[in-house]
């Protein structure tokens, strides 16, 4: 298990932070966490997002989102001279002989996908951002003469293209830095599928279910389920498995290189997709046309395992429809899984989540950022049903009966056997619906919610210190 001790974290997405980049307010934050003795900070995917907003639809599996660039970072990098304007650090000019070695390590080190992302994202910006299965027929279709004819008519906006995306390594890898001096884990999130639209499947149309145009033939989703009566209908292309397992798994095996050194713990999003994954034909309006089919996720990790000297920092994203497959391959790796506690109190005493249930080798939340705050969560439930809360949490946790929410959700996930509790940010400072992150099967609202500078005051550092030492969860 990637947590030997237990520990409290926080689930806050770089989008929330005050500035919504890799600024200050990162380390404004950090400093709020090591006061609070939180030593996780989960966080989703920082991809660059399509229209929608979404971190799990991107146009890139290994590029870092633009808009996560910090001007502010960036007037203060020693690696310029303090004369250069912002755009001229950004177009790498004033730059030191060392800080150009180092871009140019870094653009040798990821030229596997920063290649293909930056002439993607070139051809995209000259193609009024329209879909690549839109473009002109050769630059659709990867003409080798078209490609190379498109790279020396926009040699510089490919050039900047790849520079913004050292730049924003190099931001994340102070934040990295800085998180790990103050004794703080990060805990990233790869979501299993690819967006249609994106520089990897353009790049490598062999590796998924497409037509000869690059249609997909069938698309990624999930039966009927907690959050919807229709299931849900992602529209991600599916990898063809077969050709992927040919290869060596090539592809998953950058991917996740990538990620792993990103963050010290990643989160395989939707890991039951791994045993088998549920198959929408293209044609279906919904997701209630499906199929399960199985996938080779042995094969798999067992490639990324050999990746990693045998070790898989991992937590497997296991909610949903659950068989034994995916418990049988959770376990066989020794990868924790997910328990949450919005989800236990509406079925018998064999539901995974009661805090009865809970196993060790686990990371137990309040809720994700496709749930309800805690406290909108509450205020939706009738009297019977908040009865039934307090019964539980009273009878298996100890739980005072009269403790206000969210904070009697959050003992209960610090109390919990589970060796990291993972707490919402949103639910740290107790706000109701409007600081709900994601509506599954919406597309409106959502990848929005911000707190405050202001709200990382003292007294909640304070607060939170004391419910972590109350439940032994400050690592010694």
């Amino acid at each position: 298990m990637p947590c030997a001790q237990r520990r409290a974290g926080v689930l806050a997405p770089v989008f929330s932070l005050p500035t919504a980049d890799f600024g200050s307010s990162v380390d404004d934050f950090l400093d709020f966490m090591q006061k609070s003795g939180l030593t996780v900070w989960q966080m989703l995917p920082l991809g660059p997002p399509l229209m929608d907003g979404s971190p799990y639809q991107c146009s890139s599996s290994f590029a870092l989102n633009p808009a996560f660039l910090s001007d502010d970072v960036l007037q203060k990098d020693p690696g310029f001279a303090t004369e250069c304007t912002i755009l001229e650090r950004k177009q790498s000019l004033g730059a030191t002989a060392s800080l150009l070695l180092e871009f140019r390590q870094f653009e040798h080190n990821e030229s596997h996908w920063l290649v293909d992302y930056a002439l993607f994202m070139a051809i995209k910006s000259v193609e009024h951002h329209a879909s690549w299965l839109e473009w002109q027929p050769a630059l659709r279709d990867r003409s080798p003469s078209a490609l190379k004819l498109f790279s020396e008519q926009h040699t510089d906006l490919i050039f900047q293209i790849i520079f913004e995306q050292y730049l924003l390594h190099r931001q994340w890898m102070r934040i990295v830095d800085a998180a790990h001096q103050r004794g703080i884990f990060i805990y990233g999130d790869l979501p299993i599928f690819i967006a249609g639209d994106s520089a990897d499947v353009w790049a490598n149309r062999a590796l998924f279910q497409l037509d000869d145009r690059g249609l997909p033939l069938a698309v990624a989703g999930v039966p009927p389920d907690y959050f919807s009566i229709t299931g849900q209908r992602w529209g991600n292309p599916l990898f063809d498995w077969t050709q992927m397992q040919e290869n060596g798994f090539i592809w998953w095996r950058e991917r996740f290189k990538r990620h792993v050194m990103l963050f010290d713990w990643v989160r395989i999003d939707h890991f039951r997709g791994l045993a088998a994954y549920w198959s929408i034909p293209a044609q279906c309006d919904t997701a209630i046309g499906g199929r399960w089919i199985d996938a080779p996720g042995g094969a798999l990790l067992e490639a990324l395992q050999r990746e990693c000297s045998n070790h898989l920092p991992v937590i497997a994203e296991d909610l949903g429809v659950i068989t034994d497959d995916v418990v049988a391959l959770r376990k066989r790796f020794g990868l924790p899984g997910m328990l949450i506690l919005q989800f236990a109190f509406d079925s018998d005493d064999e539901n995974p989540y009661l805090p009865a249930n809970h196993e060790p080798d686990s990371v137990v939340y309040t809720g994700t950022h496709d749930n309800d705050t805690s406290l909108g969560w509450w205020l939706g439930l009738n009297e019977a049903s908040r009865k039934r809360v307090r019964e539980v949490l009273s009878e298996q946790l100890s739980i005072s009966y009269d403790q206000p929410m969210p904070m009697a959700l959050i003992a209960a996930a610090l109390a919990s056997v589970a060796q990291l509790a993972v707490i919402p940010m949103a639910d740290w400072l107790g706000c109701d619906s409007q600081g709900r992150i994601n509506t599954p099967g919406t597309m409106t609202g959502n990848w929005t919610w911000q707190f405050a500078s202001q709200d990382l005051t003292d007294d909640l550092a304070n607060s939170i210190n004391n419910l972590i030492q109350t439940y032994q969860r400050l690592p010694l």
